[in-house]
């Protein structure tokens, strides 16, 4: 039990750091994006800070991450780390060019998770400065780090509303396919359920693999990996 025990704790110590700076800068970000480009609604929300107690989502950052660390790890041993903050309002009106600045702000919360996971890499370099007791748990909150903001990073892109892929969509379309494409909105969060984790257990269930959303994404991170692991000297 106390071996249990301490791999639980020693599991949620090396994702917990990462995912409240991943999760604080990406909103953080859009809301700094959003300020700079004529509106002010989350600033003067008091989000345009690096205080995660203004982001903290108590369920999205919180419980549900501590839920993905102590189910995956009882299931699996390797625990896939899931979360969100409060979403970052923005009033689209305001922006000084709205449907471009709105992709741009839309564009910072990924952006600036691609800037995180360089510098976790960045930061590996370190690892052989600490006494063995620390450089373990530090290469592994390092390790991640890097992960986690790249599947933030990627996940955030899929063209579905209101993902900040599915907002960069919108601005690049025609005014009146943006405006329908726009309405999938309402259904995002159900789309992205069913494309993440309910057809992914359906193809299991009849021996399918229908984990195309999930190919996409980690596709996409093990290529920026690759990337940013050449350009930090890793590989």
């Amino acid at each position: 039990m106390e071996d249990l025990i301490s791999n639980v704790l020693f599991t949620a110590s090396i994702w917990a750091l990462p995912v409240l700076i991943a999760i604080t800068m990406h909103e953080a970000a859009h809301a700094y994006v959003a300020n700079m480009l004529g509106d002010p609604t989350a600033r003067l929300m008091g989000r345009v800070t690096l205080n995660p107690f203004a982001h903290i989502d108590r369920f999205g950052t919180i419980i549900l991450p501590v839920l993905c660390v102590i189910s995956g790890w009882a299931l699996a041993g390797t625990p896939f780390v899931f979360g969100y903050a409060k979403p970052v309002p923005v009033a689209v009106s305001r922006l000084n060019n709205p449907r471009r600045d709105m992709m741009l702000v839309a564009a910072a919360g990924p952006a600036i998770n691609v800037v995180l996971a360089f510098c976790a890499a960045v930061l590996l370099h370190t690892v052989s400065w600490f006494p063995e007791w620390f450089s373990a748990w530090w290469q592994a909150t390092l390790i991640n780090g890097i992960l986690l903001n790249l599947v933030l990073a990627v996940f955030n892109l899929l063209p579905i509303p209101p993902l900040d892929g599915g907002r960069i969509v919108t601005g690049l379309l025609p005014y009146e396919l943006a405006v329908r494409y726009s309405k999938l909105e309402r259904f995002g969060l159900f789309i992205v359920i069913g494309l993440m984790f309910l057809l992914p257990y359906i193809g299991r269930e009849i021996g399918v693999d229908l984990s195309y959303a999930m190919q996409i994404v980690m596709f996409g991170v093990k290529n920026l990996l690759h990337f940013i692991l050449m350009l930090t000297g890793q590989i």
